[in-house]
């Protein structure tokens, strides 16, 4: 007579099976992101936006001591002179500029400084060249007394890969 067994039990995998296994993928998932995501383009867009800030106050600062000092020609702060025009920073020449550009704590070390027609361009590096020349924020002096100064973001300000 041929022998019958018979399987009371289910088939299946067991709950701590199951958290081993989702475990093991998070830990595979959290090594191997950062290998394919760039995430070098949004800390280049934050650093750019941080210039702009300091850009942006240290102008402010230098106008607010124009406005206690009318006759003042230049503010000197921290060690550093800094040529007023119109009771703002100059960026006329390359050095007016770059001595602004340090007031302001842009450092050399990490964005790339261009001078033109009296206005300051400050990009990060390690931009690709494809977006060069739009990646940047810009400070150009009023013209004119009583004026406000132009501070500009270029177009990929939010793509500065």
């Amino acid at each position: 007579m041929p022998m019958r067994t018979h399987r009371s039990g289910q088939g299946g995998f067991t709950l701590i099976e199951l958290i081993v296994v989702i475990v093991i993928l998070g830990i595979l998932a959290a090594t191997a992101l950062p290998k394919f995501a760039d995430l070098g383009g949004d800390a280049r867009a934050a650093t750019l936006k941080a210039a702009k800030g300091a850009i942006s106050s240290t102008a402010g600062m230098a106008h607010a001591y124009a406005l206690l000092n009318p006759s003042a020609t230049s503010v000197t702060t921290e060690g550093v002179k800094v040529v007023l025009t119109n009771g703002f920073p100059a960026s006329g020449t390359d050095a007016d500029a770059r001595k602004f550009a340090q007031l302001a704590g842009i450092s050399e070390d990490d964005y790339t400084l261009e001078t033109d027609k009296g206005e300051l361009k400050v990009s990060p590096k390690g931009v690709a060249a494809a977006n060069a020349g739009r990646c940047f924020v810009s400070y150009k002096p009023p013209t004119v007394a009583g004026g406000a100064p132009r501070i500009t973001e270029g177009a990929a300000i939010y793509n500065c890969n």
